[in-house]
């Protein structure tokens, strides 16, 4: 079977525990199949995560905290597990990242598809300029981020925290390791020999992968 089923006896809400796992290719590994959820404008969207992509801060030279180095920008990843790191790509699209791991250690998992979730069709597919769903409705960072109504002004959110604007929820069905696959990230030919660390994650077979 390529999911198992989950009966979670916890809150809805995933809890700051969860995300404090210390390896951030476990904590990728993790993500899949649970439910990332917004709630903008009075607006609540929901989407089951498919595809990520995990960066460490100590040694990836595709990490915007590479060798550790603190910015403006990149101090949010420096932060405990569990919150938001929101970047702006190209100018125009908002990038979504959880912080993983204890304080100080700058490690992160790029969000980079949804299964969208029907209950929110409509207000995706309005963010998007959609009329129809289809696979670009989510399938990539950029476009997930807009349906989801995320921008950089949700940087630093805390995803544990009961009034948070985006968290997430635990998913009904997970996939097994063995329907998990492992590949190189996308974009990050700068980065030299971390180019080809296989530290993309996705559920097989599922539609929604962003290529």
């Amino acid at each position: 079977m390529p999911f198992q089923r989950m009966t979670p006896t916890l809150p809805q809400r995933i809890p700051r525990s969860f995300f404090l796992e210390a390896d951030v290719l476990q904590a990728s590994n993790k993500l899949l199949g649970h439910i990332l959820a917004t709630s903008i404008g009075g607006i609540v969207a929901r989407g089951r995560i498919v595809e990520v992509e995990a960066y460490r801060g100590s040694d990836d030279k595709a990490c915007h905290a590479y060798g550790n180095k603190r910015t403006p920008r990149t101090e949010v990843m420096f932060g405990q597990g569990g919150h938001a790191y929101v970047y702006l790509c190209y100018g125009i699209h908002h990038l979504f990242n959880i912080v993983t791991g204890p304080a100080g250690q700058a490690d992160a998992v790029l969000i980079r598809a949804l299964e969208p979730l029907p209950c929110s069709h409509g207000h995706m597919l309005k963010r998007r300029g959609m009329e129809k769903v289809q696979k670009r409705l989510t399938a990539g960072p950029g476009m997930l981020s807009q349906a989801m109504g995320i921008t950089t002004a949700l940087s630093g959110a805390d995803l544990a925290a009961a009034d948070s604007p985006v968290w997430l929820e635990w998913g009904s069905a997970l996939p097994t390791e063995t329907a998990i696959a492992r590949s190189p990230r996308i974009g990050v030919g700068y980065a030299e020999e971390c180019a080809a660390w296989p530290w993309r994650f996705t559920i097989k077979q599922s539609p929604w992968l962003s290529r």
